[in-house]
């Protein structure tokens, strides 16, 4: 860690130009995690990295510090490149989107990120499986290198960590609490953090609110199976976690799917589980994630993608 942190400082000290990028449709990690470092660069060396982003960013994202600094890659100048890129909680290299294009052409690239991953992108990369949160591998460099951190940063890392670990209920080891701990007595009010990501449109609450009350309940109960269709997907804002969460409160429902037709014949699949493992079925899918919460994108019609996931589900 320590030769990692001495690269890192030469890298960003060097750079005339960096920038800042999470996955394709940010999470709060992803945003969080982005503008957090954002903010760590200005403050401890003096430089403003551009967060650049793809896709959507949820609406209850609105309101985190900092939101308004976060440009559509759309609105770059032509041309755009930057001598160092660095890459926050993106997974593998096919959830990059548009941006990858300015990863590929800068001259060294960073990552921090608790992703399993077998195609690294990052010439120098921070990564930990075992963190529940990028936020975290990112606060563990902050204590090695003794970095300053401010207000927004602390409310930042603590935004990412409460949204990653759906407000601390998939939380699987005592670093997640011991990291917020610190946070918080270092001024994040968790109960305003909460608050301040309640900003939903009524209408994706009202079709989260249809997907469950339309829910499957299979095998016995145990499987949750939701669906949303193309022309409410168009009303969703974020990933549907609402629908998973309440799905999950359900007594005796121990694996929650909920399956979103984002455009014809491509279907999102985001999977839950309790306790038991599940990322090896969205491996089967095509994608994966965290032991009993992940998800994977099929280019298959929404029918033929339940039958799929009813199937990979028998033996369970």
């Amino acid at each position: 860690m320590i030769e990692k942190i001495k690269t890192f400082i030469e890298k960003v000290q060097n750079a005339k130009s960096i920038a800042i990028s999470g996955h394709k449709n940010l999470d709060g990690d992803a945003l969080c995690s982005a503008l957090a470092l954002m903010k760590i660069i200005e403050l401890n060396f003096g430089k403003k990295a551009t967060v650049i982003y793809d896709g959507n960013v949820p609406r209850d994202l609105d309101y985190v510090p900092l939101r308004e600094e976060a440009v559509f890659h759309k609105n770059l100048p032509e041309n755009a490149k930057y001598d160092l890129y660095i890459l926050v909680d993106y997974g593998t290299r096919k959830h990059l989107g548009e941006i990858e294009k300015y990863v590929n052409a800068a001259d060294f690239v960073i990552e921090f990120d608790h992703h399993f991953n077998d195609d690294l992108v990052g010439n120098l990369c921070f990564d930990n499986e075992t963190k529940a949160a990028t936020a975290q591998v990112i606060y563990d460099m902050v204590k090695g290198a003794d970095f300053t951190i401010d207000q927004n940063v602390v409310d930042l890392l603590m935004l990412a960590i409460i949204t990653d670990t759906g407000k601390f209920k998939f939380v699987r080891s005592s670093d997640v609490f011991k990291d917020s701990a610190k946070l918080v007595a270092a001024g994040a009010d968790i109960t305003r953090l909460m608050n301040l990501l309640n900003n939903k449109d009524k209408k994706t609450v009202l079709v989260e609110s249809k997907a469950v009350s339309q829910a499957e309940f299979l095998m016995k109960g145990r499987l949750a199976l939701a669906t949303i269709n193309h022309e409410d997907y168009k009303k969703l804002d974020g990933r549907g976690e609402t629908v998973l969460s309440l799905l999950d409160q359900i007594h005796g429902v121990q694996y929650i799917v909920l399956l979103k037709e984002q455009k014809e014949n491509r279907i999102g699949i985001s999977i839950r589980s309790r306790q038991t493992p599940i990322n090896q079925i969205a491996e089967s899918f095509g994608g994966g994630g965290h032991l009993c919460a992940a998800g994977a994108v099929v280019e298959d019609t929404l029918e033929n993608v339940r039958s799929k996931i009813i199937n990979a589900f028998k033996g369970m």
